[in-house]
């Protein structure tokens, strides 16, 4: 055993074991701490062949066996006890150590820590990882931000870990303090808004045709061989074909159909909100989940009347429209997305690679998927891409997408069945295109209850009209 690790990681639950035998798998002599004991000494016995481990017991003892610039990946819950955990190891480090957030924090609370550590002589790098448990084991997209010289004895310890695509790491330096943690919460966002899409197609499939959930896995089954092909579409045939041993009923008839969440989609929201960036796709999503878990709610209005579901007699036809209209509905959640991250770096001052970003998510993350090359691709060759809808390979989906994404929004509106997803989705793309929005018409309102002003088409200036007088006389304002 070497004396000191070239890296070392304190909180052992599932993904900190994971991330830390991910380490030791590659070759890496990892520096093992957790509050408890006993989690220290498992991983010891239970793993210990699979690397180079030193288990200690105390903070100075984790400190003392680093290696300089010492490497400290923390794995506690967000919040507080990163707090508290940074405040436990901070004044054992020495200017130039790196402290590593690898969990799902707020990336205000990045900013907020990498800036008091940096006045300490201390690099703080918050680092978004994708890829739950088995992920960080074999494998996860890492989104690491603070400062470029931590990345530069950090980077290569994180792209070997990594998932690969082509050889490719799923890694890269995203930008400076909360750029990583920042960049995470929006693949979270894209992650719930695409999660959505598949089950309102779960739904469709079922409620218009009335096929059994081992016939929708097939159906998911024949798309994960397609352009649809991700990670989440092949987990949903495998949900989908499971069939609960305890009743013999398909798995999804048993689970309560009251969807949790941690917090990170609110997050995305909250943030979109803030910049002024409509994710709409990503809000309806959150949205959705919250409605499912208001169970009372829902009880209390199961009686309200609504249209019959009769079902459709074109099965085959309408599953194609639906494959259709999630893929175009895929894009917009994509897009969204992007533009967040762009409008994220620009009110942050971060230089993010959108590009890079697609890459790295092609691999390890939950939302890798086929067309996050196509993503790429269209980066690539527009680097200042207003939106994806716009990119040439996604405007020709979408173009052919129209009628099937028009007739499974209208299809589901008369039979009754929400999609909350595909409906604000196709909003959005018809909000982009139309040459006039009624926003004219809430100006107007707006001018007339409050004097908030208005800009004209036809002059430059702000105006505002006396809607009180007889005259309605208009003037700059």
């Amino acid at each position: 055993m070497t004396n000191q690790a070239s890296i070392g990681v304190t909180g052992l639950a599932v993904m900190g074991r994971n991330l830390a035998r991910n380490l030791a798998r590659h070759g890496h002599t990892v520096a093992l701490h957790n509050r408890s004991e006993q989690r220290t000494r498992d991983l010891v016995e239970r793993f210990g062949s699979e690397g180079e481990f030193i288990p200690t017991y105390s903070a100075r003892e984790f400190v003392d066996a680093l290696a300089r610039p010492r490497q400290v990946v923390i794995m506690v819950k967000a919040g507080a006890p990163t707090d508290a955990v940074i405040e436990e190891f901070a004044p054992l480090l020495e200017p130039g150590d790196v402290i590593v957030d690898a969990g799902n924090a707020h990336f205000a609370d990045t900013r907020r820590r990498e800036a008091a550590l940096r006045e300490r002589g201390l690099h703080f790098v918050g680092t978004g990882v994708s890829g739950g448990e088995e992920g960080a084991l074999h494998g996860p997209s890492i989104m690491p931000g603070g400062s470029k010289e931590s990345y530069e004895s950090l980077g290569p310890l994180f792209e070997d870990i990594s998932a690969k695509v082509g050889g490719e790491p799923c890694c890269t330096h995203i930008g400076a303090d909360g750029a990583g943690h920042f960049v995470k919460m929006v693949h979270n966002g894209i992650e719930y808004a695409d999660m959505q899409l598949i089950a309102e197609s779960f739904d469709l499939l079922r409620g218009a045709l009335g096929y059994e959930p081992a016939q929708i896995a097939e159906v998911f089954r024949t798309w994960n061989t397609g352009r649809l092909d991700s990670y989440l579409i092949e987990i949903t045939a495998q949900v989908l074909a499971h069939t609960d041993a305890a009743t013999g009923k398909p798995f999804v008839d048993v689970v309560t159909d009251q969807a949790e969440q941690k917090g990170t989609g609110r997050w995305t929201v909250q943030i979109g909100l803030d910049l002024g960036v409509p994710i709409s796709g990503i809000a309806e999503a959150v949205f959705a989940r919250s409605l499912s878990g208001h169970a009372d709610l829902r009880a209390a209005s199961r009686g309200l009347p609504g249209p019959s579901r009769a079902k459709l007699s074109d099965a085959e036809g309408f599953a194609d429209d639906v494959e259709r209209a999630l893929y175009a509905s895929k894009i917009v959640a994509y897009a969204q997305g992007f533009n967040q991250i762009q409008a994220g770096g620009a009110e942050y001052g971060w230089d993010i690679d959108l590009g890079a970003v697609a890459s790295i998510w092609r691999g390890g993350c939950i939302i890798r998927a086929k067309f996050l090359d196509d993503i790429r691709a269209a980066y690539a060759a527009e680097p200042g891409l207003p939106t994806l809808l716009t990119s040439g390979d996604f405007r020709a989906a979408v173009a052919d997408a129209q009628d099937s994404w028009r007739s499974v929004v209208a299809t589901a509106a008369r039979l009754g069945i929400p999609t909350p997803g595909f409906a604000t989705a196709l909003a959005y793309y018809d909000g982009l295109r139309a040459e006039r929005l009624p926003a004219a018409l809430v100006q107007g309102q707006r001018d007339y209850f409050g004097a908030h002003t208005y800009r004209r088409v036809d002059r430059e200036g702000t105006f505002h009209t006396e809607w009180a007088t007889e005259e309605r006389a208009e003037k700059p304002a």
